[in-house]
Parts: structure tokens; C-alpha cells; sequence
């Protein structure tokens, strides 16, 4: 009997150390790709936007974290999906042409052009 009760005991530790890994994975991985973006060149590329999506995540509080992204194709046809702000999502449609200007992952802006 007393060896269940000592196993159950662990579950909490087990639980708390899993759960801090994860925060802690996901703190370096963040810090990473910061540091990446910031090492690579800003890159302003002609682009025509073909896609957007949202992803809404629940959060503990019963609150709402939105995130937007948008994919753009370049003239050598790749594609690239950048995360965005709510005001820059709401500002582009899918087939919008124009320069896209970004470092890495990260979007910086796209201006959109008339022709």
C-alpha cells in the first residue's frame, strides 16, 4: 500500500518539472528566432498577397489571444508566411500586389502598389 501512496506523491513533481521544461523550451525557443530575424537582412521583395488566417487561442481567464498571418508569393513562386498585426491584417486582401519588406520571420511592411 505504501508504495502507491509514494507514487502518487510523485505525480505533482512529475506534473510541475514537465510543465516548467515546457515553459522554459519555449522561452529559449523564442529568444532564438528573435536573435535569428535580427541577424538576418531586411529583404524588401515584390509580393502578392494569397492567403490569410487567424488563430484564436483560449486562454486560463476565459479571455481571447488572436493571432493574423497572411501568406505572400514572390516572383520566384515560394511562399512565406509571416505573422501580423491586427491593423496590418485588416488592411490587406488576398491578391494585393506590392513590396513586401521583411527580416527573417518577421513582417515589417508591405506597401501596395497600383499597377
Amino acid at each position: 500500500m505504501g508504495f502507491f501512496w509514494n507514487a502518487s506523491d510523485m505525480i505533482f513533481p512529475i506534473i510541475f518539472g514537465l510543465t516548467a521544461l515546457g515553459i522554459v523550451f519555449v522561452l529559449i525557443s523564442g529568444i532564438a528566432q528573435w536573435r535569428r530575424n535580427n541577424r538576418s537582412p531586411r529583404l524588401s521583395v515584390r509580393a502578392e498577397v494569397v492567403a490569410k488566417r487567424t488563430h484564436m487561442m483560449h486562454m486560463e481567464n476565459s479571455a481571447l489571444h488572436m493571432s493574423y498571418y497572411a501568406t505572400f508569393q514572390v516572383e520566384s513562386g515560394d511562399r512565406l508566411e509571416l505573422q501580423l498585426s491586427g491593423t496590418e491584417y485588416g488592411l490587406l486582401a488576398e491578391g494585393d500586389r506590392g513590396k513586401l519588406t521583411f527580416q527573417g520571420t518577421r513582417f515589417l511592411s508591405f506597401e501596395r502598389s497600383e499597377a
